[in-house]
């Protein structure tokens, strides 16, 4: 347990840091300077060189395992963070299960499994959340701009992910005079090892060739958003599903 010397200042829970959007989200925040909580599911070593790397650049971080759609492990999660830091005062679930084939031939195992992920998951952090957030805190979902897009054999991911945006605006209002916001960042295409898995050179090129900036856009450019969105500067914006997308419509 950290020293009263060692806590203060801001601090972030981020879920699904150990990779990806969810990595470079906890390099923007450190470099903001909180004190992150890098929440893994499973890759121990990834989560634990994500949290390292904080410290050494002189930040302060810790890895902690937690399956999401635990409520017990989830408890755990922001437990750690108030012991190590004294506090929450963002939480980032970045954390996701994605899977693509038609509906006509998507397995009901595999849809259980993202709705429990994408879907319990985010009920049971943003429950959490709710309940934890100091005064002027932040709470940021992921949500994906497929919702709007459409593009086929997204169906299974499209629909836990339009579950989550429902959830993120009806949060946002039911917190209403804790002075915390609840706010979505939908990305486009976006090229992480999870959004390249299984795609072909020519997939790729064509999704990103479809924004007017024509590229995939890359996880700093979303953790930018999400800096934003957890910064005092960012705090009028409540309620909302921020679609970082390079402008694809």
């Amino acid at each position: 347990m950290a020293s009263q010397e060692e806590k203060g200042g801001r601090v972030a829970i981020v879920t699904g840091g150990s990779r990806g959007i969810g990595r470079e989200t906890v390099r923007r925040l450190a470099a903001d300077g909180f004190a992150v909580v890098v929440g893994y599911a499973g890759n121990r070593e990834l989560a634990e060189n994500a949290a390292r790397e904080v410290t050494a650049n002189g930040g302060r971080a810790v890895a902690v395992q937690a399956d999401i759609a635990e409520e017990e492990q989830v408890a755990a999660l922001f437990s750690e963070a108030e012991a190590a830091f004294g506090g929450v005062d963002v939480v980032v679930n970045a954390a996701g299960r994605m899977h693509l084939a038609p509906v006509a031939e998507l397995e009901l195992a595999e849809l259980d499994a993202v709705l429990r992920t994408n879907v319990r998951g985010t009920f049971v952090v943003a429950r959490q959340a709710a309940r934890t957030l100091r005064d002027g805190g932040a709470l940021v979902t992921f949500s994906t701009s497929v919702v709007g897009l459409a593009f086929p054999t997204y169906g299974a991911y499209s629909a836990s992910k339009g579950a989550v945006e429902a959830l993120t605006l009806v949060l946002a209002r039911e917190l209403r005079g804790r002075n915390v916001t609840v706010n979505a960042v939908a990305p486009g295409p976006t090229a992480t090892d999870l959004f390249l898995d299984g795609k072909d050179e020519e997939t790729v090129a064509r999704l990103a060739s479809q924004p007017p900036l024509e590229r995939l856009g890359t996880p700093e450019d979303i953790a930018e958003v999400v800096a934003f969105l957890a910064s005092p500067a960012g705090h009028w914006v409540n309620g909302q599903v921020v679609r970082a997308n390079g402008g694809i419509v």
